[in-house]
């Protein structure tokens, strides 16, 4: 796939976007439909967008559950970055009519303190610990389009930026170090009631393993994870599609929730 051709694929990702237009495959107008094009149509949208004055603030971790890999037909997690003007903090709003399909998930959010440039190992959970400054409860917003799921193709899920559509952060969990981020509980309630649980080591075990293969990741694309940004690092509680009235908490342990109004 040539560089004109990433551009063209990124640029009608951002027309369908814009427009609300219902999802269909880009993976079959490709020749070779392979992730390596996908990540390269994904770093086109984002130079697209960086030229557009936004900046990358954070990136996402997809299909973090061995369940959604198989259905997917890969064995690894997916990324996509995170644009500044796409992040918010909690309490938040958001007008569903500005969508076509909008979902949220329910995640950890890790912000480092320090470069994780390559080096001699891979970055893994424990080497990564000393780069991390906080976490975060956080909503991900993610638009779907209303996409056929049983006829999905990573290559769509990587080159359409792995569906962020926005990110909303929980205040700053002060005592993560003594937090146990395997076992804490965590807590979906749409409009008062218990919709979701699950804890939050569900999305690779441990968010810091999602940290690690970011890292790892991004170096490999010639990229890092750079001092500042936070990582998305998969959903704990299944997936929502919230409705017009909804009042969205999200709540990991005893720390304050995450508070989302839909209009």
């Amino acid at each position: 796939m040539n560089q004109q051709q990433q551009i063209e694929l990124a640029d009608a990702f951002i027309r369908q976007l814009e427009s609300k237009e219902k999802h269909y495959s880009m993976a079959d107008t490709v020749e070779d439909a392979s992730l390596e094009n996908a990540y390269l149509v994904q770093d086109a949208f984002i130079d697209i967008m960086l030229s557009r004055g936004e900046q990358i603030v954070g990136w996402k971790v997809a299909l973090t559950s061995k369940a959604m890999q198989e259905f997917c037909g890969v064995d690894h997690p997916l990324s996509g970055a995170i644009f500044r003007s796409r992040v918010d903090e909690s309490p938040s709003q958001v007008s569903l009519n500005a969508h076509r399909h909008l979902g949220l998930e329910c995640e950890i959010a890790v912000r480092v303190g320090k470069d994780l440039e390559p080096g001699a190992q891979p970055h893994t959970k424990e080497s990564v610990i000393d780069a991390v400054d906080t976490c975060y409860p956080a909503f991900e917003l993610i638009e779907d389009r209303d996409a056929d799921y049983d006829a999905l193709n990573p290559f769509d899920s990587v080159s359409e930026n792995a569906w962020n559509a926005g990110v909303v952060l929980g205040a700053s969990i002060g005592n993560w170090k003594e937090l146990d981020l395997v076992e804490t509980p965590t807590v979906l309630e749409v409009n008062g009631e218990v919709l979701g649980s699950g804890r939050t080591g569900d999305a690779l075990g441990h968010p810091f393993e999602a940290v690690a293969w970011l890292a790892n990741h991004l170096n490999s694309r010639n990229r890092s994870l750079r001092a500042g940004e936070f990582v998305m690092t998969g959903s704990t509680v299944i997936t929502y599609f919230p409705a017009a009235g909804d009042q969205v908490n999200f709540v990991a342990g005893t720390n304050a929730p995450v508070t989302l109004a839909c209009s």
